[in-house]
């Protein structure tokens, strides 16, 4: 019995053996082994950390394309006119060099814009030869302002602008009043070859500007071929007196904003063309009665009508860059007791409240509201005193260089308000090629 006993523990043992090497096998299989890295930890600064996800593949750019280059196109002509120093300092200086070349007589007499008539003393100039060769080294004068009777036809205008400014020591400013309407030197003419275009106030009641754009440019274009380089047009007055008779059809539109965005784009298509613009007549001839061709002109515009009306035309010919502007003899006793071109206060919201810092030249000294008042030298020390640079057609020409050149000595004008003006017109020769 014992015997047996021994037997059946000693077979129970083996049996629980059995089992618990069996539990343990499972057990096994069932926890990873120790050895294998698990897919993801716990760290102490961050709740999981798993595999890094590899960030999907970023899309290559596709590179832009390169334009294609402009195909070639034939060459054009070089146009001297915008050949201008594109660096303001190299302008400056040439234009300081050249002011230092000059004599003080040279620099008096490229205040004055005359006639050729006055220039050399002949009734009535049709050609250039050896007597106007002989006036411009005598009289190198800044400017020559032409009229219809001076224009016979085509071929000989053209050969009297190159022959006169071949004799310039001082390259000129070769002027004609070209607004079109009744204000035509050239198109009226048809032996001139040049369209006579219609008045302002047409073009202003169509109101495009890109009509009055390309009458510019054709200006320019064939005033340019003539030999001229300055045109005095846009006319930016406004007509707000219909008894107005100076300037009538000749401006744009009675509403400032119309006339504002015509003067602009003649301004545009004449200077892109190279032709010096040169808006006319401020502060603004609109609201007179009387011509000042006779006399006296009188406007009782206040400054603040000026600034909501006359203004805004002359405003928008400055910003799109005319390089001159023309001052009226009219009188606003709101603004001064002198006619404008007299007047220094006038001056002073031309350049302060406008802005403008080209070329300022007064309206024609021949006409009455300077002769019945002022003579030449007079008027023209007065208008340089005011602030204008350029006197247009003094009824003497000898006179009111005599006059300047006794205002300089005994100090009434000074050199460096001499030599102002001449930087600014030579700076405007410079700037469109007419000085190269």
């Amino acid at each position: 019995m014992r015997t047996v006993r021994i037997v059946i523990s000693i077979i129970l043992i083996v049996l629980a053996l059995g089992l618990l090497a069996f539990a343990a096998f499972f057990l096994f299989r069932a926890v990873p082994k120790a050895a294998q890295d698990p897919p993801g930890t716990l760290s102490s600064d961050q709740s999981f950390v798993g595999e890094a996800e590899e960030p999907p593949p970023e899309t290559p750019e596709t590179p832009e394309e390169p334009e294609p280059e402009p195909e070639p196109s034939d060459p054009q002509p070089a146009d001297d006119t915008e050949e201008a120093p594109s660096d303001t300092s190299d302008l400056t200086a040439q234009i300081q060099s050249y002011l230092a070349s000059m004599t003080q007589e040279e620099k008096i007499w490229q205040l004055f814009i005359t006639t050729p008539e006055s220039l050399t003393g002949v009734n009535l100039a049709t050609q250039a030869g050896d007597t106007t060769r002989a006036a411009l080294a005598e009289k190198p004068v800044g400017g020559i302002c032409y009229f219809a009777a001076n224009l016979v036809d085509r071929e000989q205008t053209i050969s009297m602008l190159s022959n006169t400014q071949s004799y310039a020591k001082t390259p000129l400013f070769l002027c004609v009043d070209e607004e079109g309407g009744r204000v035509s030197r050239v198109g009226s003419n048809e032996a001139m070859g040049v369209t006579h275009f219609e008045a302002a106030a047409d073009y202003g009641a169509r109101a495009d500007m890109a009509e009055v754009y390309q009458v510019g440019s054709a200006l320019a274009q064939a005033l340019s071929a003539l030999g001229f380089n300055v045109d005095f047009a846009p006319v930016a007055d406004v007509v707000t007196n219909p008894n107005n008779t100076e300037i009538g059809d000749r401006s744009y539109s009675d509403d400032p904003q119309v006339a504002a965005a015509m003067v602009s784009a003649m301004v545009e298509g004449l200077q892109r063309g190279g032709m010096v613009s040169c808006l006319k007549h401020f502060p603004g001839h609109g609201s007179t009665e009387n011509d000042t061709h006779e006399g006296k002109s009188v406007s009782n515009r206040t400054v603040e009508e000026l600034r909501s009306c006359e203004w805004i035309p002359f405003q928008a010919g400055i910003d799109k860059g005319a390089a001159m502007v023309m001052v009226s003899h009219l009188t606003n006793a709101n603004l001064s007791d002198l006619p404008s071109d007299l007047s220094a206060q006038v001056m002073t919201y031309l350049r302060e409240e406008l802005g403008f810092q080209g070329l300022i030249v007064t309206d024609s000294h021949q006409m009455g509201a300077i002769t019945d008042y002022y003579e030449s030298g007079e008027a023209a020390v007065l208008a340089l005193q005011a602030g204008a640079d350029m006197v247009l057609m003094p009824q003497d020409l000898q006179a009111a260089f005599d006059g300047v050149q006794a205002a300089l000595e005994d100090g009434t004008l000074t050199q460096a308000r001499i030599d102002e003006s001449v930087m600014r017109i030579l700076a405007v020769k410079f700037s469109f090629g007419i000085i190269s």
